[in-house]
């Protein structure tokens, strides 16, 4: 029942985020506010984007994946530069790279899971959780990178103070991708029940045929 009623919430929240980004961009145009409208607008492309990426691959993500990361985009965009979060809350950017960190590690488990699913290359919980680790700290660091070739070559900020903030931010995506690799480790286990179970289910079901394919393919 709780798997049944979570696609549907997943939904109406998807759904909401969407209305309000497109009400606020509305707004920010009739007030004549430029900056708001594009920061909005792109908000809301970002909210579409990850489902159409994921169908141009064969994927399906599932409305409580679409949520989550609609609800981060509006995080970061809409309240992190248009109500300025960033510089008024001095923990909003950890708690973005931590949540990205977690993000990106349960995708990359629940990839990885689906390959290695029924294969001869089936390994054991941990080294499936150390393999999502892994992603989820590479993801971390090459986005530090990132930012620090728009500061060298564009003369941009986004790392603020430097040497610091670098070292908070990959400190910060160890610990989410942790977190990330300790759930996917606790899935596998036979202890994970009902609803800690349903967001992962949710996107296996959804996607297990492709992936059986995949895998059919790569066999001699």
């Amino acid at each position: 029942m709780h798997e049944q009623q979570l696609p549907l919430k997943s939904t109406i929240l998807l759904a909401a985020i969407r209305t309000f980004l497109g009400l606020e961009a509305l707004v920010g145009a009739v007030r004549g506010i430029g900056p708001v409208v594009f920061v909005t607008l792109a908000a809301l492309v970002l909210t579409f984007l990850p489902g159409h990426l994921a169908n141009r691959v064969g994927l399906r993500l599932p409305p409580s994946f679409l949520a989550a990361i609609a609800l981060f985009v509006m995080a970061s965009l809409y309240l992190g530069e248009v109500y300025d979060f960033y510089n008024r809350l001095w923990w909003w950017d950890l708690a973005l790279h931590m949540g990205s960190a977690i993000g990106f590690g349960v995708l990359g488990f629940l990839l990885i899971f689906m390959l290695f699913e029924g294969d001869r290359y089936a390994a054991p919980p941990w080294a499936i959780g150390a393999l999502s680790f892994c992603l989820a700290i590479t993801v971390g660091t090459l986005w530090e990178i990132f930012e620090f070739g728009m500061d060298s070559l564009f003369g941009f900020t986004m790392m603020k103070s430097g040497l610091p903030d670098t070292m908070g931010d990959l400190i910060v995506n160890a610990i989410g991708a942790a977190l990330a690799a300790g759930a996917a480790v606790f899935y596998l286990s036979d202890v994970a029940r009902g609803r800690l179970r349903a967001p992962f289910n949710s996107f296996i079901d959804s996607n297990r045929k492709r992936f059986r394919k995949l895998v059919r393919r790569k066999k001699p």
